[in-house]
């Protein structure tokens, strides 16, 4: 029998040293990874793989950042990484690390929400009290503000939150003016964010808004007081709630929002309105209601004439009466 040669057995060793490499490369991918716990992982926005495989290393999710760059290169596909939260897996392979980092799969989002009729005071405390933002703010300036819930990362500033919510309010509004109707009472789009404001704080049905802005928008063709109580309400508490009924000294104080004490509209708005109200003011109801009361549902009875209203107003009285609220 013939001996091998020695070329051929120099051959048969580079063949198991590149085979066990390639064994080990490839293990190295797919295997399981060093990581012992789940951990939560942030991708900065704009980062690369290569920018925060050190940090994968440092975190105990990869055993090198060097290779785990070199197989994702060879091995992991074009896709590039996404920002945001990750939750990675104990013993989640090299290619598992990827694949999360590459797509939506373990994102946590998290969210700060505005609802519709937030006062500015409001949300400032809401942002301060997000213990997973840093930095912080200022109250901002009344009805600035779009009302919605808005994805953040852990240790993102307060500051960059509140500037995609001021953002989105000058963006809708924008859009909005645009659309506006020719009976729109509003002349200037700082106009529709105030009288939106108080449609926002004056009615709890969303299918009212349009009715609401078609009263005030006749109040203001025909130079009455818009008496709406919220704006009373204002100056006093920033738009918090009162917690108590309307004192008559209140009703007859002299500022700048108190439309019981003067014709047309506030200096500003009196909250942050949503966007179907700022729709509702720019495209209001076609209607001859002057008047409105709380009919006991949330909702209000519209009236044309004072005559009317008064009749209507006796009805809630007697429903208050009935209940014991009186």
């Amino acid at each position: 029998m013939k001996r091998p040669g020695r070329l051929t057995i120099l051959g048969l060793a580079a063949a198991l040293v590149v085979g066990g490499w390639l064994v080990h490369f490839l293990y190295g991918w797919y295997g399981a990874g060093p990581l012992t716990k789940d951990v939560s992982f942030l991708v900065p926005q704009g980062a690369s793989l290569g920018s925060i495989a050190p940090e994968l290393e440092k975190e105990g999710v990869v055993a090198s950042a060097s290779t785990f760059r070199a197989r994702a290169k060879l091995l992991g596909g074009g896709e590039p990484i996404k920002a945001g939260e990750f939750t990675i897996p104990a013993g989640a392979s090299g290619s598992d690390v990827l694949r999360i980092l590459q797509g939506a799969e373990g994102v946590t989002r998290r969210l700060v929400t505005v609802p519709e009729g937030m006062p500015s005071i409001l949300v400032h405390e809401r942002l301060m009290a997000q213990p997973l933002l840093t930095g912080t703010v200022p109250v901002p300036v009344e009805g600035t503000v779009l009302p919605d819930s808005y994805d953040f990362q852990r240790g993102e500033s307060r500051a960059s939150v509140l500037a995609r919510m001021q953002k989105a309010m000058d963006r809708t509004l924008a859009e909005l003016w645009a659309k506006r109707s020719k009976d729109t009472v509003a002349k200037t789009p700082q106009e529709a964010l105030i009288l939106a404001s108080i449609v926002e704080k004056e009615t709890g049905k969303p299918s009212e808004r349009k009715m609401v802005a078609g009263l005030y928008s006749n109040r203001l063709r025909q130079g009455m007081l818009l008496q709406a109580d919220p704006t009373i309400i204002y100056p006093i508490t920033r738009g918090k709630p009162l917690g108590r009924r309307i004192r008559q000294s209140e009703i007859q104080a002299v500022n700048d929002y108190n439309t019981y004490s003067m014709t047309g509209l506030p200096k500003g708005p009196i909250t942050n309105p949503g966007r179907d109200s700022i729709e509702a003011v720019l495209n209001p109801a076609q209607t001859n209601a002057l008047y409105m009361v709380a009919d006991g549902t949330g909702g209000h009875v519209f009236a044309d004439t004072l005559e009317q209203h008064n009749a209507n107003v006796a009805k809630w009285f007697a429903l208050r009466r009935a209940r014991g609220d009186l």
